[in-house]
C-alpha cells in the first residue's frame, strides 16, 4: 500500500498534537523548574540530580525542535511544496516521507549534507 500527502498530512497533525501533548506534560511537571542542586552530604545524590536536569532539559529542547519541524512540513503542505527536496528540488520518495513526515531533504541531498559535515570535523 502506498501512503498518499493526504495520508502523512493527517499523520504530521497527530504528531503535533503528540507532541504538543509531551511538551505541555513537561511544562506542568517540576522537571524543568527544578533548582539546581544545593550544597548537600550527598555528592553522587548532588550528580544524579543535575544530570537527570539536563537529560530533561535535552528532551524538551528536542521535542521543541521536533514540533518546529513538524509545523514547517504543515505550512509546506498548505503552500503545496511538501515532499519537494529543499535542495535539489526533487520530489521526496515517498518511503522516506513515511519514515520521517517532516524531512526537507531527499535521502541524496540528506546524505550529501551528512557527508559533508563528517568531511568538516
Amino acid at each position: 500500500m502506498v501512503t498518499t500527502k493526504d495520508e502523512l498530512f493527517s499523520e504530521l497533525l497527530a504528531l503535533q498534537a503528540e507532541i504538543s501533548s509531551h511538551l505541555a506534560d513537561m511544562d506542568a511537571s517540576d522537571d524543568l523548574t527544578e533548582g539546581g542542586t544545593g550544597y548537600t552530604n550527598h555528592p553522587a545524590d548532588d550528580g544524579t540530580a543535575v544530570h537527570d536536569q539536563q537529560i530533561n532539559h535535552s528532551t524538551y529542547q528536542a521535542a521543541q525542535e521536533r514540533l518546529r519541524d513538524v509545523r514547517d512540513a504543515l505550512a509546506r503542505y498548505e503552500a503545496g511544496t511538501y515532499g519537494i527536496c529543499e535542495n535539489c528540488g526533487r520530489e521526496i520518495d515517498i518511503a522516506r516521507l513515511e519514515a520521517i513526515p517532516y524531512t526537507r531533504l531527499c535521502l541524496r541531498c540528506a546524505e550529501q549534507r551528512e557527508y559533508n559535515a563528517g568531511m568538516a570535523q
